[in-house]
């Protein structure tokens, strides 16, 4: 495919800034490169850290967190030893090799390029931004897969409507990691963050017997910032992007009618979808179902669903892509099925390059204890620095988004700063809840432009297919007014929220009850 053939605009202040960015960017090393670079930058810089003495207390448990030396014989022999470990570890190779694996299927068989016309020719145009950040925003409730399904579907929904796939690419990237938090559904992570509150709420003894409301705590909070992010998300495509990037001159697939085959193997897909849905519900809706467990709550129970997503999602695609290419006659054996999936998985060598370099990196940090040092600090003084209500507010979350660029886990982050926020908001008057609350958005908002965020080899090798040409600089450029849009209007709704005193959970303030 060829990507930008016209010129771009030169135009405005935002143009131009981001012109530097994406010069700046891209005159820097090929990404698996950088990587490597930053990984060797790491080993130095935990040498001269562990000289030095850099520790910090650990607010939980009062441990002393010191710097760890990479460069030591057992370190360097770590690096060694582990190398292979940490690449076969690192989460997000398994899941995107896994997912590929039924995606390739319904992607060679024809059916994901004929699902993707068909529902363009029945959604508005002006309504196909909205729906694809819309649909983004909430996948991520089937966890990381989201991350990997929605931008290719996104980047291939606008290529089919004529627009530029980049453009669909960053919008569906955009609400499904910059809104990461943003659901109209309760997740796991709601459980997940309430957990590490409850234990600062407990630690701190400043509220005996208080129980924070672990699963909806936050709920009227991230439901009310989706049709606002939507919108947000929608306006920066529109004016900034899509502009930015020009008109599309490359190959795709255009607004055709569907052919008897296609309309066949539609029904056919369609049927084999029922099917599926059919027996996923025996085995999680009943009490008794296999993809069920024990637990007190339903998101409890529920855990062996979450834990098998990936492959659900894979079946989910592998099993409508077959039954559309043997309807579709797309398909005549089982040879057909084995070939399209390597096919599919024979493009995956520049993310599995990159893959290798980020997990050495991604680990050589977490070894150095450098990011819980750095979060740490950085929640110390901006204790000192004394902010009161609303400033306080922005202070947070600005520190969240901040140390969101070194270290992406929420429950990492809130690991380590919640014993020291969640004390420090209730003597100013915040409920627990609400410190969770901002905290969350400083922790979606900046995931898109982090090189840190483990998706980022795969989204980069996903734009590559459309821009070989383009590198980091082009990625981070093109993410930059989403992160700072997300930003601000989530930052703008915590503050609504506080200062007209509305719940943000049943029941849930962000300040306490006063007593």
């Amino acid at each position: 495919m060829t990507a930008r053939e016209n010129p771009r605009p030169r135009r405005g202040f935002v143009n131009r800034a981001l012109d530097t960015v994406e010069a700046v960017g891209n005159r820097l090393p090929d990404t698996a490169t950088l990587f490597v670079i930053i990984a060797v930058a790491i080993l130095i810089v935990s040498w001269l850290a562990a000289r030095a003495g850099v520790s910090a207390i650990h607010p939980k448990d009062g441990s002393v967190i010191e710097a760890v030396n990479l460069l030591t014989r057992e370190g360097v022999r770590r690096i060694f030893t582990d190398a292979v470990k940490n690449f076969t570890g690192f989460a997000p190779l398994g899941i995107v090799l896994v997912a590929m694996i039924g995606i390739g299927v319904a992607d060679r068989t024809g059916l994901i390029t004929v699902t993707l016309r068909s529902m363009v020719m029945k959604i508005p145009p002006r309504m196909l931004t909205i729906a694809v950040i819309t649909v983004s925003m909430l996948s991520h409730a089937a966890g990381d897969a989201g991350v990997v399904l929605m931008p290719p579907i996104g980047a291939m929904l606008f290529l089919s409507a004529g627009r530029h796939p980049l453009a669909g690419l960053c919008a569906a990237y955009a609400g499904v990691t910059g809104g990461f938090s943003a659901n109209l559904l309760p997740s796991s992570l709601d459980v997940l963050l309430a957990g590490f509150t409850q234990e600062a709420i407990n630690a701190s003894k400043l509220l005996p017997g208080y129980t924070a409301a672990q699963v909806l705590g936050n709920y009227y909070f991230m439901c009310a910032v989706v049709p606002l992010l939507t919108i947000g998300g929608a306006l920066v495509t529109e004016k900034i992007i899509e502009p930015r990037l020009g008109t599309w001159h490359g190959a795709g697939d255009h607004l055709v009618e569907l052919t008897p085959e296609e309309h066949r193997g539609l029904r056919a897909a369609g049927i084999a979808v029922l099917v599926s849905l059919a027996a996923l519900a025996v085995m999680i809706v009943p009490s008794w179902g296999i993809l069920r467990g024990p637990g007190v709550t339903t998101l409890e129970q529920l855990k062996p669903t979450f834990d098998s997503m990936i492959i659900l999602i894979m079946l989910l695609f592998f099993v409508p892509g077959v039954a559309y290419g043997i309807a579709a006659k797309k398909i005549r054996s089982d040879k057909d099925v084995t070939s399209m999936t390597g096919e599919t998985l024979g493009t995956m060598g520049t993310y599995i390059v990159l893959a290798f370099a980020a997990a050495q990196f991604v680990n050589y940090f977490a070894w150095s204890n450098l990011g819980a040092i750095i979060a740490i600090k950085g929640a110390e003084f901006l204790k000192s620095v004394g902010l009161q209500s609303g400033a306080l507010l922005v202070g947070f979350v600005l520190f969240t988004a901040t140390i969101n660029l070194l270290i992406t886990s929420a429950s990492a982050k809130w690991a380590v700063v919640a014993p020291v926020f969640v004390p420090m908001f209730i003597l100013l008057g915040f409920s627990p809840e609400g410190t969770q609350a901002v905290f969350r958005v400083g922790d979606s908002c900046t995931n898109i432009i982090t090189p840190m965020f483990p998706y980022i080899p795969f989204i980069v090798a996903t734009v590559q297919r459309y821009d070989p040409k383009a590198g980091s600089g082009t990625l981070i450029t093109l993410m930059i007014p989403y992160a700072m849009t997300f930003l601000l209007l989530w930052t703008t709704l915590l503050l609504l929220f506080h200062g007209f005193h509305w719940q943000i959970g049943p029941g849930v303030f962000m300040e306490l009850a006063k007593q």
